[in-house]
C-alpha cells in the first residue's frame, strides 16, 4: 500500500490538472487561456507557476519530511513511521477532496507529501527487514510494481470521473487517495515491529528471537539473530555516520547510491510521469482523449515493471 499511495498521487495530479472544471475553479487564468487566447501556443497556455506549485508542493514536502522520517524510523521504529505517513496522507486526501480554494488544495498536497515522505522511507525498509533473505530483492521490486499499479488505478479513475456531469469528478479523484491510505494506516496498527528495530531500540533479544521465529517459520534462527545483534552493536559504536560513509572504502557505494537516482531524475522522465494529460492536450487532444492516452502509458509502464 505504501507504493500504491505514491503511484496514485503520481497519476492523479496530472489527470486532474487537465480537467476543465478543476482548472476553471482553481486556476482560472489557465482556463481562460485555453478557451479564449488563440494567439499563443498550446504549450504556453499551461505556463502557470501556481499550477506548477500544485504538483511540486507534494514532492518538496516529501523531500523535507523524509529527513524527519529517517529520525522517527530509527528512534521509534518502522511501525510508528508507517502510521504517521498513512495518517498524513488521509488528512491530505480529505483536504484535497473538500478543497474550496487553491490554498486549501495546496495545503492538502503538502500533507500528502509528508505522507509520501514517511511511507517511502519506512515501507521499503520494513519490507527488507521482514522479508527472507532469498526473497528480499523480489519483495522490494514489488514495491516499485505497486507504484505502477497505483498510477494505473489513478489514470483509470481520472478517465472515469472526467465524464461525471456537474464538473465535480475531480473531487472523487483527489479524495480516493484516502482508500489506500486507510488500508495502510489500519493495517499498520496490526503490523509487528521488525526484529532489527526491536534490537536497535530495546535490545530485547528474546523478543527479537521470537519475532524471527514467527516470520521465518522455524526455530533455527540463531545465526540470523547473531548477525542482527552484531550489526546493531557495530552501528552504535559509530559516532558520526555521515563522516564514516564518505570514507574512501565506502565511496563507490555512496557514489552509486546518489548517481543512479540523480541521473534518473535529470533525464526528465518525471515530466512524462506527472504531466502526460497536459502534454497530450498541448498537441491538440481533447480532455477525454488525453486522459485515455495517460491510461495507455500507465498500462505500458506497469507492464514493463512486471517484466
Amino acid at each position: 500500500m505504501g507504493g500504491v499511495i505514491f503511484g496514485y498521487d503520481i497519476g492523479i495530479s496530472g489527470g486532474v490538472t487537465s480537467m476543465e472544471p478543476f482548472l476553471k475553479k482553481f486556476f482560472p487564468e489557465v482556463y481562460a487561456k485555453m478557451k479564449e487566447d488563440t494567439k499563443i501556443s498550446n504549450y504556453c497556455k499551461f505556463d502557470s507557476q501556481l499550477l506548477t506549485l500544485f504538483t511540486s508542493s507534494l514532492y518538496l514536502a516529501g523531500l523535507v519530511a523524509s529527513f524527519f522520517a529517517s529520525f522517527v524510523t530509527k528512534a521509534f521504529g518502522r511501525k510508528p513511521s508507517i502510521l504517521a505517513g498513512g495518517a498524513a496522507f488521509l488528512a491530505g486526501a480529505a483536504l484535497g477532496g473538500a478543497a474550496f480554494n487553491v490554498y486549501m488544495l495546496i495545503f492538502g498536497r503538502i500533507l500528502l507529501g509528508i505522507g509520501v515522505g514517511f511511507a517511502n522511507q519506512s515501507v521499503p525498509l520494513y519490507l527488507s527487514e521482514m522479508a527472507p533473505p532469498r526473497y528480499r530483492g523480489a519483495i522490494n521490486n514489488g514495491f516499485q510494481f505497486s507504484v505502477g499499479i497505483g498510477a494505473l488505478v489513478a489514470n483509470l479513475i481520472n478517465f472515469g470521473t472526467e465524464k461525471i456531469k456537474g464538473g465535480w469528478g475531480w473531487r472523487i479523484s483527489l479524495a480516493m487517495a484516502a482508500a489506500p491510505a486507510s488500508i495502510l494506516t489500519l493495517g499498520a496498527l496490526f503490523l509487528p515491529e521488525t526484529p532489527n528495530s526491536i534490537i536497535q531500540n530495546s535490545d530485547d533479544q528474546n523478543r527479537a528471537k521470537a519475532m524471527l521465529q514467527r516470520i521465518r517459520g522455524t526455530s533455527n534462527v540463531n545465526t540470523e539473530l547473531e548477525d542482527l545483534i552484531r550489526a546493531s552493536s557495530v552501528s552504535k559504536t559509530i559516532k558520526h555516520p555521515f563522516k564514516k560513509i564518505i570514507q574512501r572504502e565506502y565511496r563507490p557505494q555512496l557514489v552509486m547510491a546518489i548517481a543512479i537516482p540523480f541521473f534518473q531524475q535529470v533525464t526528465g522522465i518525471n515530466v512524462i510521469a506527472f504531466y502526460p494529460p497536459l502534454l497530450f492536450r498541448t498537441i491538440g487532444m481533447g480532455e477525454s482523449a488525453s486522459l485515455m492516452s495517460f491510461v495507455v502509458t500507465g498500462v505500458v509502464g506497469t507492464g514493463s515493471t512486471f517484466i
